[in-house]
């Protein structure tokens, strides 16, 4: 399938032809789908914490976090084009020379174009827009109603004007203060100063394009002083990009190599769960891990602070008994009664059933990166959620699965979606580190089977693309893992830019 100018372009790219070849198998063969046994519910894998509880698991943390190198993780890289799908629509369709605005407004629906259009002095970023239309448009009130809103969407989304749609998300500006405006970046930051912290000394860690460094740290130096002012907290920002060794070769519908206009092989990013190596180059005591966008203004930031914590309270105390009981399991002699204990530790507190007693396979479990995820109630968000899987082997873990890993044409597997309660919002606290300190090298940890093959496009062309298994699905499949009920309050993603005008985005209100 390969010819010689292919194997030239993957190697230049930096992927192995071995790697290429496996892949093409796999979409020869297909991904079996995940056999998901029932979703997990609170009781059935997922804790609720007690508010006493709560109480205790957030004063340990606080109590032991200035001994603790703590970085906070955050995936950056997303583009903002998908925020702004109604309106490329808008643009594609709506011709001023031939409708009135009103008469567009009033074919198919146009809700979330109205709500927009009825909210725009609302919008952060509606004075930055504003003030390019002038240096655009001269002429631009004299204009009908259509043709200045179309002036507006352009001038916010096209290259000509501020360029949102090829802007990453973390730098769109999110909520409209009285005296200024802060992007999700900004507000990451912020926030982190409150639990992510040692010392008076914030490190936070981004995953961006490369072609958009300059622009985050141009926004950076512009925002330091003032949020280092607000929060007394030092701040030290690393980066890192999705590499790309880890992109995956596209095939069209018939498993062969897609190939574009200049008939080069493409090889495409392949998900977040390429960012496992990313993430696998940070070393710290402490991981936060929360995606760009889930972030609110500073009035309703009090939840998430305390639910951070609560989240890491629980690792070091999971952490504390895990160190504890390998050091007990060094010895020769293990009484009966301790290796049952960890055995019920093991079921109760990382949902770890069906194992026997035997002191190095208990020992082999516990040596493990430890992850404590919060989710939430499931309000019917796309995305992924705690289920119990089957292996191959017949073995039942509780994992974070992906729809799109389920073979949703079964009937059964269907309604076991069906029933899930809870969502997963990227809430994660992580543990990377042994006992003696030494970070576990976490592609040992990964489900590398885990992918799943996705339908794109490109050039209006159909192709099929490779996902590596999700940094938080299969990249983490065989960490010890344990749910914990978070309050909705803390989950407020903005996947369209009307979610901006929800009461958390609002700082005003």
């Amino acid at each position: 399938m390969l010819t010689e100018k292919d194997i030239n372009q993957i190697k230049n790219h930096g992927v192995t032809i071995d790697k290429v070849v496996k892949q093409l198998e796999v979409f020869q063969r297909g991904i079996p789908p995940l056999e998901v046994i029932t979703a997990a519910t609170v009781g059935n894998g997922i804790e609720v914490i007690p508010s006493e509880t709560e109480d205790k698991l957030l004063a340990f943390y606080d109590e032991h976090k200035t001994k603790l190198e703590i970085i906070k993780f955050v995936p950056a890289s997303g583009a903002a084009s998908r925020m702004f799908s109604f309106l490329h629509e808008f643009l594609q369709t709506f011709d001023p020379e031939e409708e009135t605005l009103n008469s567009y407004l009033k074919e198919g629906d146009k809700s979330q174009l109205k709500i927009f259009c009825n909210a725009l002095k609302d919008f952060a970023f509606v004075n930055d827009v504003r003030r390019k239309i002038r240096e655009i448009h001269p002429n631009y009130k004299t204009n009908k109603k259509g043709v200045r809103l179309k002036m507006f969407v352009e001038t916010m989304l096209e290259e000509h004007g501020l360029n949102y749609k090829n802007l990453p998300k973390g730098l769109i500006p999110f909520h409209k203060y009285k005296k200024y405006y802060t992007t999700a970046f900004e507000e990451q930051l912020y926030e982190a100063a409150f639990y992510a912290t040692a010392n008076e000394d914030a490190y936070l860690h981004f995953t961006f394009s490369e072609e958009h460094v300059p622009y985050f740290k141009e926004e950076f130096e512009a925002v330091k002083n003032r949020v280092t002012k607000k929060t007394k907290t030092n701040f030290h920002i690393s980066y890192s990009f999705q590499k790309k060794e880890t992109d995956t070769i596209a095939v069209s519908e018939n498993n062969t190599p897609f190939r574009d206009a200049q008939n080069n092989v493409v090889l495409r990013p392949s998900g977040h769960g390429a960012l496992l190596d990313n993430l696998n180059d940070v070393d710290a005591d402490v991981i936060f891990i929360k995606n760009i966008d889930n972030v609110v203004a500073e009035k309703y930031v009090e939840p998430t602070i305390r639910y951070k914590k609560i989240l890491a309270g629980k690792l070091l105390w999971i952490q504390k008994k895990v160190f504890k009981y390998l050091d007990i399991l060094d010895a020769k002699e293990v009484s009966s009664e301790m290796l049952e204990e960890i055995k019920s530790f093991l079921w109760n507190e990382l949902n770890i059933k069906n194992i026997s007693k035997d002191r190095i396979q208990l020992q082999y479990i516990l040596k493990r990166p430890i992850r404590v995820c919060g989710v939430v109630k499931n309000t019917g968000a796309p995305g992924g959620g705690p289920f119990w899987v089957k292996d191959d082997y017949g073995n039942t873990s509780l994992q974070i699965v992906e729809t799109s890993q389920i073979d949703t044409t079964d009937l059964r597997q269907k309604n076991i979606i069906s029933e899930a309660t809870h969502f997963n919002p990227v809430d994660l606290v992580c543990g990377v580190r042994d006992r003696h300190g030494k970070k576990y090298d976490l592609n040992k940890f990964s489900d590398p089977e885990a992918g799943f093959i996705a339908h794109k496009s490109e050039d209006g062309k159909p192709l099929k693309a490779l996902e590596l298994p999700g940094l938080w699905n299969g990249a983490m499949a065989k960490w010890n893992t344990a749910l914990v009920q978070v309050p909705l309050q803390t989950f407020n993603p903005v996947k369209t830019v009307n979610d901006l005008l929800e009461l958390e985005h609002r700082p005003n209100e």
